[in-house]
């Protein structure tokens, strides 16, 4: 929502700021120097300041609206002070407003540096900023601007297909204009000015509205996205007037007026605060409403889907060592899972892994629509070598974007990773806040930022009853694989869906490498009636049967260890053979199969049954080596089969060779 769209009590409005900017002593002579006791020298012309500057500088300084100064630095965190105004009054500092470190030296390009910074604390007429730049060249009594804002992205039509940092700049258009290695300090419309879109009215003249009411719509690729008044505005509004045509972002479509006959413009894009959640203010109102989750996401993963299900709107966690599979498995639940728009946040990633991200989402197909998978996706990338604040911020842009389109009435699935990298970014500076520290140097706070990341998930009816969702799984990095570090103990305490990567697992190349015996999801009795009405009645009380089955084989494997094979009996190894069957033919899935990679529920439905009837029949096998013969045979034409095409002839002939494979088994 743009500032000169909000009404005069939204949040963050920018009135009070303009006001106070516009009584400020002017900024010529800027650099400002620390106050002495010693007589102010009388220069009429040039400040001592001014004193050998190129009149180019001295100009660019003529142009800034200071309203504070850098009094500290270190790295990122900058204190910051604030002048006095023409009466002699501090100006107001904010907690979260966005300000501006406007550095003595311009850029390469001759160019003044204004370097976007967030108010961490604010303590009397001083505060503590993040930097989301590189702070190199940075001292003492350079200019602060306030913009009056809070830290906010621009939401409307031209989102999807974008490759943003953690702040919404356009990293393709940054590439484009000042070429690989960006400058510091410089920023480009998050969406594309000059872009007309094709908008169409869904209201008259004289209909009242309120925020989140949609106004009209735009056709963003195959998606009809939705023109809404903006989510902060208070009360009703009337519509005063509203045209058809083609619009840029920035164009007002139509105007409305409210009950003191203030007329507001409504533009196809508006501005919204990342640090809130966009249903906030809606839901207050009762105008959108929260719904429970009630329904699965599929993801085609036979793993999940079956024996872990993630509720749509609900939330995952996927951690794990390093090499364990966190990136393949993330890769295959965005671009299989049944949902409208894709959200990746790499926040803290290596560099390697994003530009792999970027480079193959363009060229995937979308098995949905045939087109390209970039085509539903936004990636939201900081890298673990940009700046650390920024990487603190991306996970928030990310929720914004996804929440804009959950409102909309989109499915929406979100991923994060690596969370743990978001969680040290958060570490290191509240360690140079000299915060009181918790366990192992994170902040005291950690396990309530990571609640409330998570809980803006959920399932949304909006205000026209269309129902969207924001399902979030969040990867984590946890040191060593261990799982009783900090992170991932206080993920674990939010989210209600686990799936744990193991790296024996992943050793053994038994992939998705999510460990059954760890793993667990508090959707199962949640989403109990929705299987059996729409898969089959019983269906996750047989699938809790084969849980237990994989737990009595691993204590026989464990046995096993110790004893050795001839330590345990003919029936115990049974058991332990069809608990490995289960895991090899189910649970285990190729990624890199275009048939084994995705798996409907119908096929997992026909794979699980058939898998059920096998592992849950009695032999009567004479001694190990018929059993193993048994099992070995087995599992290889089930693999087969789940190479096969439903289509394929070999489809039905491997079941019929697994029927007639069952029927020779001693029972």
């Amino acid at each position: 929502m743009a500032s000169d769209d909000k009404p005069k009590d939204a949040a963050g409005a920018g009135n009070a700021a303009k006001a106070r900017k516009s009584a400020r002593k002017p900024a010529a002579a800027l650099p400002i120097k620390p106050k002495t006791s010693r007589p102010k020298p009388s220069r009429p012309k040039t400040s001592r300041a001014e004193i050998g500057k190129p009149r180019e500088r001295q100009m660019v300084e003529a142009n800034l609206q200071a309203t504070a100064r850098v009094v500290a630095v270190q790295d990122d965190l900058v204190e910051i002070e604030a002048l006095d105004d023409l009466e002699g009054k501090p100006a107001d500092l904010v907690k979260n407003e966005v300000v501006f470190i406007c550095p003595r030296k311009v850029n390469e390009l001759g160019e003044q540096e204004k370097l976007k910074a967030e108010v961490l604390r604010v303590r009397g007429r001083t505060a503590d900023a993040q930097v989301y730049e590189d702070t190199a060249g940075v001292a003492i009594g350079d200019a602060v601007e306030q913009s009056g804002e809070m830290l906010a992205v621009e939401l409307g039509p031209g989102l999807l297909g974008q490759v943003y940092d953690g702040l919404q700049s356009p990293l393709h258009d940054l590439a484009t204009r000042y070429g690989i290695f960006l400058p510091r300090g410089v920023a480009t419309a998050p969406l594309d000015p000059k872009a007309k879109w094709s908008f169409v009215p869904k209201v008259k003249v004289g209909a009242t509205v309120a925020a989140g009411d949609t106004i009209g719509t735009v056709q963003e690729g195959r998606y009809t996205h939705k023109i809404m008044v903006p989510f902060g505005w208070p009360g009703e509004y009337k519509v005063s007037w509203i045209q058809e045509g083609n619009f840029t972002v920035s164009d007002t479509v139509a105007q409305v007026e409210d009950k003191a006959g203030r007329a507001q413009d409504i533009r196809l894009a508006q501005k919204w605060p990342v640090r809130r959640a966009v249903d906030s203010n809606l839901t207050q109102s009762r105008r959108s409403e929260r719904l429970y989750p009630d329904e699965p996401l599929v993801t085609t993963q036979r793993i999940i889907d079956t024996f872990f299900p993630v509720a749509r709107g609900g939330t995952a966690c996927i951690p794990g060592p390093f090499g364990a599979g966190k990136t393949v498995l993330q890769n295959m639940i965005s671009r299989y899972s049944a949902v409208d728009v894709v959200i990746v946040v790499a926040c803290g990633e290596r560099a390697g892994e994003v530009v792999e991200t970027i480079n193959e989402f363009p060229q995937m197909k979308d098995p949905r629509t045939g087109g390209s998978l970039m085509d539903r996706t936004i990636i939201v990338c900081n890298t673990s070598s940009m700046p650390v604040a920024a990487r603190e911020a991306s996970i928030y842009t990310g929720l914004t974007l996804g929440e804009y389109y959950r409102q909309m009435g989109f499915d929406v699935l979100m991923i994060a990773d690596s969370t743990s990298r978001w969680a040290q970014a958060m570490r290191e500076t509240s360690g140079r806040l000299e915060e009181i520290p918790g366990e192992e140097g994170f902040p005291a706070y950690l396990e309530s930022s990571i609640k409330s990341v998570y809980e803006r998930a959920g399932v949304i009816r909006t205000n026209d009853a269309s129902v969207g969702s924001l399902t979030m799984i969040g990867t984590v990095s946890p040191a060593g694989g261990n799982f009783d570090e900090p992170v991932t103990q206080a993920t674990l305490s939010t989210v209600k869906d686990f799936l744990g990567l193991s790296y024996d697992r992943a050793y053994k190349r038994f992939y998705p490498a999510v460990d059954p015996l760890i793993s667990w999801s508090r959707y199962s009795a949640q989403l109990e009636s929705w299987f059996d009405k729409n898969i089959e009645a019983g269906w996750t009380k047989r699938v809790s049967e084969m849980q237990d089955l994989l737990h009595k084989g691993e204590g026989v494997s464990q046995m096993m260890q110790v004893t050795g094979e001839e330590g345990i009996t003919t029936e115990d190894f049974v058991v332990q053979q069809k608990a490995l069957f289960l895991d090899m033919v189910y649970l285990q899935q190729d990624a890199f199969d275009s048939v084994d990679a995705s798996a409907s529920l119908e096929r997992q439905k026909l794979t699980f049954n058939k898998v059920y009837d096998l592992v849950t029949r009695s032999y009567g096998f004479a001694d190990k080596e018929a059993v193993r013969d048994y099992f070995t045979k087995l599992t290889g034409l089930f693999k087969n089969f789940n190479y096969a095409a439903e289509d394929s002839p070999d489809y039905d002939g491997l079941l019929k060779q697994i029927d007639d494979l069952a029927a020779t088994a001693p029972h």
